[in-house]
């Protein structure tokens, strides 16, 4: 078991920034990922033409503005480049391979008793923390909804967190399903790849899925086409409450 004054669950973005400022102030903290590396989202889950959503200004973290020769929206090579020197800089130490499985707050005590998996060396391990910081993201776990006959698609189908470029679609039929940030975007990257992409959405507009037989997805409008895959740019689910117990007390008590 070991004593830290706070444990920090999450080496995204956000725990990287709260590790660099208690760093500052010298006060002790772990960074625990369940990954193998740090801002896993944007290392491995992100597509090739990504770029932040908002200007540099307002996505630079504590202490470490962008250089200033960035581009306005920066590209998440040049991102990833940013969270490598912010790491650097503040000699942060994420703990990677380390799977949260509970946390909770002895009322006794006062403090906080969490328990990980170290999975490169499938051993289990205890912290006991003045402080817990949730930093996992609140959507962390890709979401793909039930759709009839998905089981029978005949072609690929994955979460859009999987994507990386169309290349290996040139001259296929690739059906978008979410129309968001990241349904928008990989639908014209698509495009210039010369997939021939269609786009559906929950919306009069864009008919959502009725059902799949095979190759042949039916819409809401009657409409029945053929497709060679499907990317599900539909969102993430929270993976917190399966392992914070305070959590799950205070989701139980909203219903």
């Amino acid at each position: 078991m070991e004593a830290i004054d706070v444990v920090i669950v999450g080496a995204g973005p956000a725990g990287l920034a709260t590790s660099a400022c208690l760093n500052r102030l010298s006060i002790p903290n772990i960074v625990l990922e369940r990954e193998d590396c740090y801002a896993s989202l944007w290392q491995k889950r992100a597509y090739d033409r990504l770029k932040l959503h908002l200007a540099k200004e307002y996505c630079e973290l504590p202490f470490m503005p962008f250089p200033s020769d960035a581009p306005t929206f920066v590209p998440r090579r040049g991102f990833l480049d940013y969270l490598h020197s912010y790491v650097s800089h503040f000699r942060i130490n994420p703990r990677c391979n380390t799977a949260v499985e509970s946390a909770y707050r002895d009322e006794e005590s006062g403090k906080w008793h969490i328990k990980a998996k170290k999975a490169d060396l499938n051993v289990h391990e205890e912290y006991v923390a003045k402080f817990l910081v949730v930093a996992t993201g609140e959507n962390s776990k890709g979401f793909i909804p039930e759709v009839s006959g998905l089981d029978s698609f005949g072609g690929e189908f994955f979460h859009s967190s999987k994507y990386e470029n169309g290349q290996k679609y040139k001259g296929k039929a690739v059906l978008v399903v979410g129309c968001g940030n990241s349904g928008m975007e990989i639908a014209y990257d698509l495009s210039n790849w010369g997939v021939r992409t269609s786009i559906v959405a929950r919306s009069p507009v864009f008919p959502s899925i009725r059902g799949i037989q095979g190759s042949k997805i039916e819409f809401a409008n009657g409409e029945v086409e053929q497709f060679d895959a499907i990317i599900f740019a539909t969102g993430y689910k929270s993976t917190v409450r399966h392992w914070l117990k305070v959590l799950h007390l205070l989701f139980l008590r909203r219903r």
